[in-house]
């Protein structure tokens, strides 16, 4: 039997401590805030994405790093000889509630880090005692002398070692839950969900589901949030915030239980957010807080991706369920700052393309060094095993079976930098808005001539013309913009074999 099939032996196994009792084991390092809610500090801020690898063969992708079998086995069986020798948390959660979407998930690390367990059990929902066998398997020693994170598929099992950010333990369940998703039927993505209760140009008050792609900083969180002005009969009900499940007729299955959200400059202007973190429930993770227990969320000295769990439950618009029952609408969020208009409605094929494009910036919570540089991650989804093509051409078939589900790109950064005039930023009120009358179905649409999809003619309440791209350039400028941004995207398509014509098509 190879390592990744065993159970871990431990000098002592903490099986499933209370969340008092973690919280009490992880005293030491909490500086408690003037809510009554923990703080902590970790010597690692951000995932370790460069020393994170898959399994080498046909698990790995374009973009991912592999590892040979003989390799992780060389490594699992030190990790698991030393924890023989350590005190280690055993913790079990469960991820999803719908009969045709939960896992079990176990958490191995050692006792002196109880407070990434402490923030994970808020994470998740308590586990079944009636499902014994386990799903997904996670074994964290931060005090390792390597920083490596490496994961093997089929045996659903990922290894954390060296880096004590609690990132990489939520992500590492995630990343093999959207796997075995994929396997068992469809497609997982990184992706925020809810729902917007609106009337309608058919005069009734109908229920739109919302999805949202977006890399960490773009705003995904903050639209998942937000209440959208919405008053009266007109309300949000909020889902999820970070990965969903979609089956082939658009159902999304929620993952969480929690949140865990970028806390940098939050304020009382994201009232929903900020309740939310200031609760004695909340969990801070690298956020300034004072001797006295102030709480310094715009103080960036720690870093600039301060982090908090927050429970789902404590977010002003959430319900009982965290499973969205059609997404009616799918938001691909980009962050751009020149000719990506602020709004545009997308074909099958163009979404799928946009889809793998996944364009926007680099944030601190993936590579500080890089942060503010234009990126590309397929999906978004920096969590991805096996062929990105697979995953853009699944999309392209959910969506030809559903042609109810409409696809829009949306920019949440600025329109015209660089260009004659000074740049317009797009406020939050924009996004926001457009979204409300994108689930009532208000906007009029033009074709653009030179990327095929709609843009927005007339949108209620708002000039259009401020963010319409083409008003900030010359003929000739915008032209080479174009060209550029048509080649680059080219380019990037083309290293993903086996994607469908028609999605490369789409951008051409």
């Amino acid at each position: 039997m190879h390592p990744f099939n065993k159970p871990v032996q431990a000098a002592r196994l903490i099986v499933n401590p209370s969340i008092s009792q973690l919280r009490e084991m992880a005293s030491a390092e909490e500086k408690t805030t003037i809510y009554g809610s923990a703080s902590f500090v970790s010597k690692v801020r951000n995932r370790s994405a460069k020393s994170t690898f898959i399994l080498d063969g046909d698990y790995l992708g374009v973009d991912q790093n592999g590892m040979p079998l003989a390799k992780e086995k060389e490594i699992a069986l030190k990790v698991h000889d030393y924890l023989k020798t350590r005190e280690v948390i055993s913790l079990e959660r469960q991820m999803g509630q719908h009969p045709n979407f939960n896992l079990n998930c176990r958490l191995y690390i050692t006792k002196e880090y109880a407070r990434i367990p402490l923030m994970w059990r808020n994470m998740l929902f308590d586990p079944n005692p009636e499902k014994m066998e386990q799903d997904l398997t996670t074994i964290h020693v931060p005090e390792w002398p390597e920083r490596v994170v490496f994961v093997h598929p089929e045996a659903a099992v990922t290894y954390i070692l060296g880096t004590d950010y609690f990132g990489e333990v939520k992500k590492s369940f995630l990343r093999m839950a959207l796997y075995i998703w994929k396997k068992r039927c469809c497609i997982g993505f990184h992706a925020g969900s809810k729902v917007l209760r609106v009337r309608t140009t058919k005069g009734i008050v109908e229920d739109v589901g919302f999805i949202m792609f977006g890399l960490s900083g773009t705003g995904k969180t903050t639209l998942t949030i937000h209440d959208h002005n919405l008053v009266g009969e007109e309300r949000v009900i909020i889902r999820q915030d970070d990965i969903v499940m979609m089956n082939a007729k658009g159902y999304c299955y929620g993952t969480e239980n929690g949140f865990y959200i970028k806390t940098e400059g939050l304020d009382t202007s994201q009232k929903v957010l900020y309740d939310a973190a200031i609760s004695p429930n909340a969990i801070l993770e690298n956020v300034k807080v004072l001797d006295d227990g102030t709480v310094l969320f715009d103080n960036t000295e720690l870093t600039s991706n301060g982090r908090g769990v927050i429970l789902r439950s404590e977010v002003a618009g959430t319900d009982e369920s965290v499973d969205l029952k059609k997404a009616n609408r799918i938001i691909f969020i980009t962050r751009r700052d020149d000719i990506i208009p602020v709004v545009a409605k997308l074909n099958s094929a163009q979404a799928a393309a946009y889809f793998m494009l996944g364009e926007s910036i680099e944030t601190s919570a993936g590579d500080p060094t890089r942060a503010g540089e234009s990126k590309r991650e397929v999906g978004t989804n920096p969590f991805m095993i096996g062929r990105e093509s697979e995953e853009g051409n699944r999309l392209l078939s959910v969506l030809y079976k559903n042609p109810d589900m409409e696809c829009y790109l949306l920019n949440t950064g600025s329109i015209g930098i660089g260009g004659f005039k000074p740049g317009k930023k797009i406020p939050i009120s924009v996004s926001t808005g457009i979204m409300k009358e994108l689930a009532r179905g208000t906007i009029k649409w033009s074709k653009d001539p030179e990327w095929g999809y709609q843009v927005p003619e007339e949108v209620p309440g708002m000039d259009i013309s401020e963010y319409n791209p083409v008003n900030y350039f010359t003929r000739e400028e915008y032209q080479q913009r174009v060209s550029k941004l048509r080649l680059e995207r080219k380019n990037w398509l083309a290293k993903y074999s086996g994607l469908k014509e028609e999605i490369i098509k789409a951008i051409l």
